[in-house]
């Protein structure tokens, strides 16, 4: 017999619009691709049961009240501007009725609602990367992690940036459907299947500073475009006519990381990305990235994402759309 998943949207003034639209984009689409339409039961709802205006200025119009809704099977909570200043009222209804929900999910700042809420205590958490100082600082009993784009203890998930929520979405439908059923809605979207949760919520260009002075920057981009270059300290110093030991003193001052760090950052990148859309060998990619050999790829991908680079292409690889 199918199982049919309530999924309960919590909805809030300045609440971010794709933090809302993009879960339930996925649930819906899951649950047409699926064959059954009750697959997935979405509904939404405020406090009062009245419109929401949105971060962004859109209206949403709930479905009902927030204490009249039926206990969930996924309770998703957003984030967004109005998760600075929350109604005390949206507080306690999470702390006495989100703990009935058999799975638990915040997207972006909603995380900060339900550490508000004592729902985070103890768990390890994500967030949006520029209020994790925040969580981390108001609420000492959460283990904040700030790299990933979601991260799951038990049946709760909390998830980065608007985007990891449809990757987090993806990932249960996944769980709760199927690959195929997943893949075919990530297709009509046009994003991945999933990335992992454990991918980091930068690009090595983003998570670094970009360099003030033009030498440097010219080789931040350079490290970027040549990933099987020789990148030692030395070469890249000859490269911005700095001693070694300046350039690297420089490059960690203006980039926020050591020379070193970045090159693995680039490296890593590189390579998930080759592993994801080619079907190029792992011994051709760890050439084209710089690792000089198969073996020195696997440990950089066991020590960076706990999974060697067949198992991560096995988890991860596109097939191409028939």
């Amino acid at each position: 017999m199918a199982q049919h998943r309530t999924v309960l949207v919590v909805l809030f003034d300045d609440v971010q619009s794709l933090d809302v639209t993009g879960p339930v984009e996925v649930f819906t689409g899951a649950a047409r691709s699926s064959g059954d339409p009750d697959a997935y039961r979405i509904r939404t709802a405020s406090l009062d049961g009245g419109p929401v205006r949105t971060s962004s200025g859109l209206t949403l119009v709930p479905d009902g009240a927030l204490h009249d809704a039926p206990d969930p099977h996924t309770l998703v909570v957003p984030g967004g501007q109005g998760t600075r200043q929350p109604d005390p009222r949206l507080i306690d209804w999470l702390r006495e009725r989100a703990p009935r929900a058999k799975r638990l999910v915040s997207v972006c700042s909603g995380a900060l609602l339900l550490a508000e809420a004592g729902l985070l205590d103890g768990r390890r958490a994500t967030t949006h990367w520029n209020v994790c100082d925040r969580l981390a600082r108001n609420h000492p009993a959460v283990e904040v992690d700030p790299d990933p784009i979601f991260v799951r203890d038990g049946h709760v998930a909390t998830s980065a940036g608007v985007t990891s929520g449809i990757d987090l979405a993806l990932a249960l439908v996944e769980e709760d459907l199927g690959r195929e059923t997943a893949l075919t809605v990530a297709r009509h979207l046009v994003v991945f299947l999933r990335r992992p949760g454990n991918q980091a919520q930068f690009s090595a260009q983003l998570a670094a500073q970009t360099a003030q002075r033009e030498p440097l920057r010219d080789v931040q981009q350079w490290i970027t475009e040549h990933p099987d270059g020789d990148l030692s300290v030395e070469s890249l110093a000859a490269r911005a006519r700095l001693s070694p030991r300046h350039f690297a003193r420089a490059f960690r001052a203006e980039t926020g990381m050591t020379p070193g760090r970045y090159v693995d950052r680039v490296r890593i990148e590189h390579a998930r990305r080759l592993l994801e859309d080619t079907s190029d060998g792992i011994e051709e990619i760890s050439r084209a990235c710089g690792y000089g050999t198969p073996e020195a790829m696997r440990r950089a991908f066991l020590k960076a994402l706990g999974s060697a680079p067949a198992e991560y292409r096995r988890r991860f690889h596109a097939p191409v759309p028939q």
